[in-house]
């Protein structure tokens, strides 16, 4: 069994509009086969909540815009850490990006085939990587710029 024309127009246009919102990492997996409840998962991150919250906003606008579709359950918005949408035939997970470090979901379907996606989502693979490390960088340049002035206080 794979995911039905519908699941794979619902992820495209779900993964276009998380792109829009520059989520990072955008993915799909037909989980048809492993899975009775849904054909598919597309999962995206963001590095904060509101973005998060942005891009979850956007997806839901479009799919209901574009395609009459409107999610059965939505989990997760009041801490928005981690939003699942349940369409049916599709799940969307959007998650801050320390929580899709810690909970890897593309580990639990690393078996399963990923889907096509258009252009701009399937440029975000890497961005959190980025992101982090650029974040982490700003860090180390700040903390070294305070420790040379206290240096100099010191002194």
């Amino acid at each position: 069994m794979t995911a039905t024309d519908r699941s794979l127009e619902l992820i495209e246009t779900a993964a276009q509009a998380a792109a829009d919102k520059l989520a990072h990492d955008i993915v799909a997996y037909d989980v048809s086969d492993v899975l009775a409840i849904t054909d598919a998962f597309l999962l995206a991150s963001a590095p904060n909540d509101r973005q998060v919250k942005g891009i979850v906003d956007e997806i839901e606008e479009r799919l209901l815009k574009e395609l009459g579709a409107k999610p059965a359950r939505r989990e997760g918005e009041r801490d928005g850490r981690w939003v699942l949408l349940d369409y049916v035939d599709i799940v969307v997970h959007v998650q801050h990006s320390e929580e899709r470090v810690f909970y890897a979901l593309e580990r639990l379907w690393k078996d399963c085939p990923e889907l096509k996606l258009p252009e701009d989502a399937e440029a975000t693979r890497g961005k959190g990587a980025e992101h982090a490390n650029a974040a982490g960088a700003e860090g180390e340049d700040a903390a070294a710029d305070t420790s040379d002035e206290l240096d100099g206080e010191l002194r």
